[in-house]
């Protein structure tokens, strides 16, 4: 467990010293978390979370296409646009992961979930419990959007991801890398509790950077894959939806954000953070001793 203190100096002020603890490693596989109700509760506030992300993003989606479809008298003008999309999937994030922090640390996404799990944030067994009722959560949601909304439901896509016409799959591989790459880099940096220690006079509301930076990738990444980097949110569309063309591209909306997530989790662990300089200054020292 490291211990660190940070000064700082800010247009010549001078702001009091903080020190702060690194909590130790999330051990691989943790007993003791089966015998505690907050596991549990964790575990059902992943799966509520995920299941009302997709609920009102999907409406969002499927609402959008009915007033823009040329058969019912719309146009490209109609509806909020690809912009009011983009706002839909950040301020629900935003909003979810304020009311979650607390709770189960708001992942409310696989991708997340397995970028901590490398980081040794969360044990092995709480990764996967939570990928299970995020994925369980996702498909619930998007159940809720097919029954409520059937015929559109269909007729309009669902909200599945879907690779573009005229992108590559090496393209839209990379924009799904990319994109989840600064997801996960933004929720490690808002959480962090060196920055919370040495920034401490620059108050942080983590959701609210994490929520922008969903919204920004959604604003980029739309016109090529729809906007995955959330394997959950695309497995549930694409479970409830259940057509051939949702499941062609399915791999690129989990390989593409596992391997952004892993990015940007030793980006930040062992760049940003100098883990790799901590471990091997810890190495020397245990060799000369």
């Amino acid at each position: 467990m490291a211990k660190d203190v940070e000064s700082a100096d800010v247009r010549g002020g001078e702001f009091p010293v903080r020190d702060y603890q690194d909590p130790p490693p999330a051990p691989l596989v943790d007993p003791d978390e089966f015998n505690q109700w907050s596991f549990y509760r964790a575990i059902i506030a992943e799966f509520i979370a995920t299941l009302l992300f997709l609920y009102v993003t999907v409406l969002t989606v499927i609402g959008y296409k009915s007033e823009i479809d040329p058969m019912k008298g719309g146009n490209d003008c109609n509806g909020v646009g690809i912009l009011g999309i983009a706002w839909a999937f950040g301020g629900m994030i935003f909003v979810l992961v304020y009311c979650t922090a607390g709770i189960s640390g708001g992942h409310i996404n696989p991708a997340v979930t397995f970028g901590l799990f490398l980081a040794r944030k969360v044990s092995l067994v709480r990764a996967i419990l939570y990928m299970a009722a995020q994925c369980l959560g996702a498909m619930c949601g998007c159940g809720l959007v097919k029954a409520f909304q059937r015929a559109y439901y269909t007729q309009y896509g669902g909200g599945a991801n879907e690779l573009q016409k005229g992108y590559s799959i090496g393209t839209g591989l990379g924009a799904e890398i990319i994109g989840t790459f600064v997801l996960v880099y933004t929720v490690f940096s808002a959480t962090d509790p060196k920055r919370n220690a040495r920034d401490s006079h620059v108050p942080v509301l983590a959701p609210l950077p994490i929520g922008f930076a969903v919204f920004m990738v959604h604003l980029a990444t739309i016109p090529i894959t729809g906007t995955g980097i959330n394997p959950a949110r695309s497995l549930g569309a694409a479970v409830m939806y259940d057509k051939v063309q949702a499941w062609d591209d399915q791999w690129i909306f989990w390989v593409g954000p596992f391997v952004g997530a892993a990015i940007a989790a030793f980006y930040h662990q062992y760049i940003l953070r100098a883990g790799a300089a901590k471990a091997l200054g810890s190495f020397r020292s245990s060799s000369v001793l």
